[in-house]
């Protein structure tokens, strides 16, 4: 019995040793920055078609799935398209590595468990959208759908089962804490602490606090505005009430102030693709 035991320890042992490794090599850092620096593009066009939707310019409220579409669209669409979809794969790699390596040493208290676990969840998330980019690439022919609908649908059979309604309210719950939280994490500039400061001088150092302050609160503004609509959608039971990032974009512009606060969220999440590319650039990876 000890022997299987000291065997077992063994065995765990070298699988962390091999995630630490994995972590800490220079290639696995090359892909996190490739996937951070691709996450910021996607943010920067989906904020620009808002800003332009904002003030009657042409552009549009979209999700993440319009703003691949709209790279598609582009000269070089394909390739460009190409690159964003192994960036995001590349994104969902680094994700994991962080849930399963602690590769941001969280630790194995409730706080760190409870970061590693939505470290895994974003890489599902973001391993969809490279899915989507790949389908979008090939040509594939599917129903248009945006976020929104995709919401729509998967409320609607969650409240179908017992106690559905309660779990769809405590989802939405969750995602407006999770918007508060980004909009802490801007506005204490908690993101500082992950980047290298020494490596950056003055101005760099102001352009990298300002658009994290900015961006985050602004993404953290559409997690709460999300969040509201899930919850309304479970007291009312209509799925329909619930709003994806393209229809909470589109809220934003129904309300008193209109195309001012659609502008000035959308300029935020210009400001958070920013500091993506900054995170890119500057944070701090594993070993690095």
């Amino acid at each position: 019995m000890k022997k299987t035991d000291s065997s077992v320890k063994n065995i765990k042992q070298q699988a962390e040793d091999t995630m630490d490794d994995v972590a800490a090599s220079p290639w696995m850092e090359r892909i996190a920055r490739f996937g951070y620096a691709t996450k910021g593009v996607v943010y920067i066009v989906v904020g620009l078609l808002a800003t332009l939707a904002a003030f009657g310019l042409g552009g549009e409220t979209t999700d993440v799935r319009g703003a691949l579409q709209e790279i598609e669209k582009k000269p070089f669409g394909k390739v460009a398209l190409a690159t964003v979809a192994f960036g995001l794969i590349g994104y969902v790699l680094w994700r994991w590595i962080q849930a399963i390596a602690d590769a941001d040493r969280k630790g194995t208290e409730m706080k760190g468990i409870a970061l590693r676990i939505s470290y895994f969840f974003s890489g599902v998330v973001y391993a969809g959208l490279a899915y989507t980019a790949a389908k979008i690439l090939i040509d594939v022919d599917e129903p248009d759908s945006s976020s929104s609908d995709t919401q729509e649908t998967w409320i609607a059979r969650v409240m179908t089962v017992p106690f559905g309604r309660t779990l769809v309210i405590l989802t939405g719950s969750f995602v407006i804490g999770f918007g508060l939280y980004q909009i802490y994490k801007g506005v204490r500039t908690k993101f500082r602490k992950r980047l290298k400061l020494k490596e950056m001088n003055e101005t760099k150092d102001n352009w990298a606090t300002w658009s994290g302050r900015i961006g985050y609160a602004a993404r953290g503004v559409v997690f709460c505005i999300i969040g509201f609509f899930v919850i309304q959608a479970a007291v009312n039971f209509n799925p329909d009430e619930a709003k994806g990032l393209d229809e909470a974009l589109q809220s934003l512009a129904e309300n008193y102030y209109g195309a001012w606060a659609l502008g000035i969220v959308a300029v935020g999440l210009i400001a958070y693709g920013f500091y993506m590319l900054v995170e890119a650039r500057y944070r701090r990876i594993a070993g690095s």
